[in-house]
């Protein structure tokens, strides 16, 4: 489990996928004014090099980011992703990608707060010297099947929970659903997303089936399939719970948006049942 860094994989197809749905949820919560929280259970390091060793080494973001990056005019939540990522960048030029962490961050308010769980000590000393200046955000090095549940519900208690694991543990892909579950029944107000990988084998088909029996409310798939990476992964999916109104409808157009700009790719929404 520590041995996975997300600095190789930074800024890929999955990635725009993930960050624009989570753009697109914290833009719904923010349009009320009271405060909300975001829980990441893998929060990775904050701020990624694409131009380090290991991110140049996949290069999995020229087919990702990168390609976005050159678009024109886009959906609102497209232009926050994007704008997100300028502010990290000098203009003209994409170095530095902002992870989960990093994008909440940016889209927080005064009275919003996160709270980050990472167990590798790099990823985590990183992400403790990125977000050090900011009392918004509380970082905490735990596993996220011990930490997530001890740490729900929030002291806030309108938020996101985002889950998003490597899947390099056996058995993983139905532990992470038992781990959602015990969440859900800690925090049954929170929206929680589910990330996982869309691989030749398709081991996410027993995750759908574990997720639909949790019978969980407002449930909602979404699938985008592109070309197979180096990796093998083909596509990424996400699991949403408690989708506020309207949601998939915003997420469809910006990702629409993205199959556009790169050309290639499908995507695909739907609610199990």
């Amino acid at each position: 489990m520590l041995s996975y860094q997300h600095v190789y994989h930074a800024g890929n197809p999955a990635d725009v996928h993930k960050h624009l749905a989570l753009v697109t949820l914290l833009r719904h919560l923010r349009q009320k004014e009271k405060p909300i929280c975001f829980v990441d259970a893998h929060a990775g390091r904050g701020l990624y090099d694409l131009e380090s060793e290991e991110a140049r080494k996949t290069r999995e973001a020229e087919d990702g980011v990168l390609r976005l990056a050159l678009a024109g005019d886009a959906p609102e939540p497209v232009r926050d992703y994007l704008a997100i990522l300028a502010a990290h960048n000098r203009q003209g030029t994409i170095r530095f990608y902002p992870g989960s962490g990093a994008i909440a961050q940016a889209m927080l308010r005064d009275d919003d707060r996160a709270i980050l769980l990472e167990l590798h000590p790099q990823e985590a000393a990183a992400l403790g010297q990125f977000i050090r200046p900011d009392s918004r955000l509380s970082l905490h090095l735990r596993d996220c099947y011990e930490g997530l549940p001890a740490l729900l519900p929030p002291p806030i208690r309108r938020g996101i929970v985002l889950i998003d694991p490597s899947y390099e543990m056996k058995g993983e892909y139905e532990h992470i659903v038992q781990l959602l579950g015990r969440a859900l029944r800690r925090w049954a107000n929170g929206i929680y997303m589910l990330w996982y990988p869309i691989l030749p084998e398709a081991r996410h088909r027993l995750l759908l089936r574990q997720v639909e029996a949790l019978a969980a409310p407002k449930t909602l798939v979404s699938e985008y399939t592109f070309s197979a990476s180096a990796s093998g992964l083909q596509g990424s999916g996400l699991v949403i719970l408690n989708t506020p109104w309207h949601f998939d409808e915003e997420l469809g157009a910006a990702m629409q948006y993205v199959i556009d700009a790169f050309g290639s790719g499908a995507h695909s929404i739907k609610r199990p049942g």
